[in-house]
């Protein structure tokens, strides 16, 4: 996303009837049902270097589990302090505050050394504003950036998106201020399809498409089936508004789609409501097909614009990682960011992560109670939800079929009871808690939660170490 708070950036709208016609004449790669492979877990490491990243592949991404690790925007950009200069393009060489082209080929080869796949932050909607010399060493104007666009490549219109009304305002004008791409000219889809063919030439898995929601569908479907492996995983910003001209679903014939309505429900459930009205969260709620969904309980912009939880708000930000990886719907992003009290302050640093919860990086991606659910996560793949029981308020479990269950107390008070699961007899740890628990030939274990503690088990987990 872009400076400061707006969701991400902007370009050119066709009319209907064109967007038909552009539909019926571009044929989009089969869209990717999730993340690939049985590991469906990302860890969005934002504004670490990418040799920090390379590390913490090997270190706590491969062994936790984690399928993917996300990274952010590896090209030329502005210079400055702030984490917002990522995303103002100057040119599409690798060239960023996070490392060159040595360093992130290094960090791409150590991820998968660690089974661990990369997927990187695309930002194809606009270049930089202003003027200046990017972090490459590249000089720059606005709408003028030698060797990669000039005035001509950019939409007419270089007024600011105002109106999320107006489909042609929200895809055509400057987020801003930012140069907006003309992306419905094949000179710019054959560039940016060129600058993302160079990233999966070094090794990159998948892209999360910054800004999508202010590209037209039928331009990135284009673009897509340009680059030399059209089926890639990508994920696209595309942020919901009830009232809004672009909706996320028009977005599903080329890849996943982040559901931000799941983030901001789940920041009012944990803060606000009862636990118990998650029973069918999901397409229960009007959310997009799980299977499409790329989720998360916040992310950079969100912790920033306070419509999400936070790593500032305790035990509801926990809990609400530990029930997202539990709960089958979407792919799951793990966001883990920094502290910061400026909405404006860059990484701590300048990215490089020397230990975790140091230098004011949070790791939420490290944190036990959340790391030990990837594994939950992974065992548990392809099984449905069964016996749900909740208590009419804050304390809810569930089991996934035969391979795992959860428990969460949201409640002040300790939770007593005995659960009835599907689980296979004998012993189990609890690997939110590493104690030992043991189910009974019924399926049945008796447990106490502490106030604000959940408690997990799955059939991968049958010792604590």
């Amino acid at each position: 996303m872009a400076p400061t708070a707006m969701p991400t950036i902007a370009r050119r709208a066709l009319a209907a009837a064109l967007a038909l016609v552009a539909a019926a004449v571009v044929s989009p790669p089969p869209a990717r049902a999730g993340t690939p492979g049985d590991k469906d877990v990302t860890a969005v490491l934002f504004e670490w270097k990418y040799a920090s990243v390379a590390k913490e592949c090997k270190d706590t991404l491969g062994p936790a589990g984690y399928g993917y690790v996300q990274v952010s925007p590896p090209q030329e950009h502005i210079q400055g302090p702030q984490w917002w200069t990522s995303y103002q393009p100057v040119s599409y060489r690798i060239a960023g505050r996070l490392g060159d082209r040595a360093a992130f080929a290094g960090m791409i080869a150590a991820c998968h050394g660690a089974g661990v796949k990369v997927v990187v932050d695309a930002v194809v909607n606009h270049m930089a504003a202003g003027s200046g010399t990017g972090t490459g060493g590249t000089s720059y104007t606005k709408y003028d950036y030698p060797g990669t666009y000039q005035r001509q490549d950019m939409d007419d219109c270089t007024t600011v998106v105002s109106d999320y009304r107006d489909r042609r305002n929200v895809q055509d004008c400057e987020l801003v201020e930012l140069a907006d791409l003309d992306t419905g000219e094949d000179h710019v889809r054959n560039r940016i399809a060129g600058y993302l063919d160079d990233l999966l030439s070094l090794g990159v898995d998948g892209f999360r498409v910054d800004a999508a929601k202010h590209i037209p569908a039928e331009d990135l479907a284009a673009i897509k089936a340009r680059l030399a492996k059209p089926g890639v995983y990508w994920k696209q910003e595309t942020i919901h508004g009830a009232s809004e001209a672009v909706q996320p679903q028009e977005y599903t014939g080329t890849g996943d789609v982040q559901e931000f309505r799941y983030a901001r429900d789940l920041k009012r459930v944990f803060g606000n409501e009862r636990l118990a009205y998650l029973k069918n969260y999901g397409e229960g709620w009007g959310y997009l097909p799980g299977s499409q969904a790329s989720v998360f309980v916040d992310n950079h912009d969100t912790e920033r614009g306070g419509d999400t939880l936070t790593y500032k708000d305790g035990a509801d930000y926990t809990l609400a990682n530990v029930f997202m990886l539990a709960w089958p719907y979407g792919s799951p992003d793990i966001h883990s960011g920094y502290e910061f009290t400026e909405r404006d302050a860059g990484p701590p640093n300048g990215g490089s992560v020397t230990a975790c919860w140091q230098d004011g990086w949070k790791c939420q991606h490290k944190w036990p109670e959340i790391k030990n659910m990837v594994a939950f996560r992974n065992a548990v793949r392809g099984t449905a939800v069964t016996g749900w029981w909740d208590n009419g308020y804050q304390a809810v479990a569930f089991g996934r079929g035969d391979k795992g269950y959860v428990a969460i107390n949201h409640e002040t008070y300790p939770l007593s009871r005995t659960f009835q699961t599907s689980l296979p007899a004998g012993d189990y740890c609890d690997v939110q808690s590493g104690r030992r628990v043991t189910v009974d030939p019924s399926g049945r274990f008796a447990a106490t939660l502490a106030p604000n503690t959940a408690m997990a088990l799955h059939a991968a987990a049958r010792t604590c170490s």
